[in-house]
């Protein structure tokens, strides 16, 4: 036994050794980048019916999480993101889309502990942790931030819903009215990007760039800004303008072939965010970075479920528009399709490309990026993340964890291993009967509940799940 624990303590020593050296005294810059309601389907590494030939350059050049876990809503996934705790953990209010402050001033984020280590801190896009200028992402660590402070905003006019938060779109918590009009989010979100890019500096850059796209509402008409987004009179299943709109046209005709004219508005807003991170890689080669930029990107939760198209000025009701998922649930779901989303990490000549099978949650992130650039913390922090930069730069295993979803009062779940149970109840489950249990190796689309074969499984996860609860507040 103490031979094994040697050797095992001997490993650890030269993979530690290892990612030092991949290191070494120029630490990287580090780019983030989040998009917004895309689903394991909408990437075309998983999808060949999806065009997106820049995501997916950048994911087969690096480790792609085949098991990338996040929460099931926006806010709550960028809340354990920032943070590297589940959402939880700051109250019920945390745990689903909110304009309200999701954690409180003073909170270790990701930007705040890379610019204690000298890090130059921007975001770029979509904050969405508190919709006010008053908790806006510079009191966080963020050297200087643009974009929208709510949830997903008009793709021309910037607003956010029908209500007293429409104007959040904003730069450095100065709110912007109207001035910037008529130019796409994605774009204006992109060109602030490489701008902070392309900014001579000494220093290394965080970079968070947080897309909007493919949230909806859906709005792609291109230069005719004078037109609303609608189907075209003389053919109903296509939009005005469609031929004269790039992002409705690919080389392979992927889009031009869909014959569903809300899947292919979809599939053209996926078209404008691939082209758009194609944009910002370019800017990173171009200005010699690339090679020493640690790129790690992510979706926000799965696909969006119908949409009535009564929220936003010129807005559509949509249905069914997202591709086909081969699992079960969407956004706001804990189940396989609302959690599981395209996940990768990207640094040419430091991680090799392939694929990593392990579990891997997003409030991983913070602290595998403390580990990466030396962060020694002066207190002790309570992250529920760990350090994925083993299974990241050598693809090695680690030890069954727990995983652990909520989602306000609807539902909750819990991974451990290959075992997940469900719950879809507004009070949390009293006893192991309660649940609804899956092997996700046998059955990954969770469609047979096997809670009566295994009282003795159920009665674990059910007593890990209660663990977790009673650390939320």
């Amino acid at each position: 036994m103490k031979i094994i624990i040697k050797q095992h303590f001997f490993f650890f020593l030269i993979l530690v050794g290892f990612i030092e050296t991949a290191l070494g005294k120029n630490r990287p810059n580090i780019l983030v980048i989040l998009t917004d309601d895309q689903g394991w389907a909408d990437i075309g590494y998983n999808n060949p019916a999806v065009y997106t030939p820049n995501m997916d350059k950048l994911a087969r050049g690096g480790a792609i999480f085949t098991n990338h876990y996040v929460m099931s809503q926006c806010t709550p996934t960028r809340a354990a993101l920032m943070t590297g705790r589940y959402p939880s953990r700051f109250g019920p209010h945390a745990t689903a889309a909110s304009t309200a402050p999701a954690f409180p001033k003073g909170t270790t984020t990701m930007a705040s502990m890379l610019q204690g280590e000298g890090y130059e801190t921007c975001l770029s896009g979509k904050w969405h942790l508190g919709s006010s200028p008053e908790h806006g992402p510079n009191y966080f660590g963020f050297d200087q931030s643009y974009g929208c402070l709510s949830g997903a905003v008009g793709n021309y006019n910037h607003g956010y819903r029908k209500g007293p938060l429409f104007h959040t779109w904003h730069r450095n918590h100065q709110l912007i009215e109207g001035s910037e009009n008529g130019v796409h989010t994605t774009q204006l979100i992109t060109d602030d990007a490489i701008r902070f890019i392309s900014k001579k500096r000494d220093n290394p850059f965080f970079l968070y760039l947080a897309y909007t796209a493919v949230h909806t509402p859906l709005d792609e008409r291109g230069e005719f800004i004078d037109q609303p987004t609608r189907l075209d009179p003389k053919n109903p299943n296509r939009w005005q303008n469609e031929d004269e709109i790039a992002w409705f046209n690919d080389p392979l005709g992927k889009i031009q072939k869909e014959k569903d004219p809300e899947k292919r508005l979809f599939l053209a807003a996926l078209h404008h965010l691939d082209h758009s991170i194609g944009r910002v890689t370019k800017a990173l080669k171009d200005g010699g970075l690339l090679k020493n930029t640690l790129i790690l990107f992510s979706s926000d939760n799965g696909p969006q479920v119908n949409w009535p198209g009564n929220a936003y000025p010129d807005d559509l009701k949509l249905t069914n528009f997202n591709q086909l998922l081969p699992m079960r649930g969407k956004k706001q779901d804990v189940y396989e399709g609302g959690i599981k989303v395209p996940g990768f990490a990207h640094w040419p000549g430091k991680i090799k490309p392939g694929k990593v099978k392990i579990p891997i949650h997003i409030v991983d992130w913070l602290p595998t990026l403390a580990h990466l650039v030396g962060h020694e913390p002066k207190i002790k922090m309570s992250w529920d993340g760990i350090d994925q930069s083993p299974a990241i730069f050598e693809n090695s295993s680690t030890a069954d964890r727990e995983m652990y979803w909520v989602q306000k009062n609807k539902c909750r779940a819990l991974r451990y291993g290959d075992w997940k149970i469900v719950s879809y109840s507004k009070k949390a489950p009293q006893k192991s009967s309660d649940w609804e249990l899956y092997n996700l190796t046998k059955d990954p689309k969770e469609k047979t509940n096997i809670a009566s074969k295994y009282p003795k499984i159920m009665a674990d996860l059910h007593r890990r799940l209660i663990k977790h609860l009673s650390m939320d507040q």
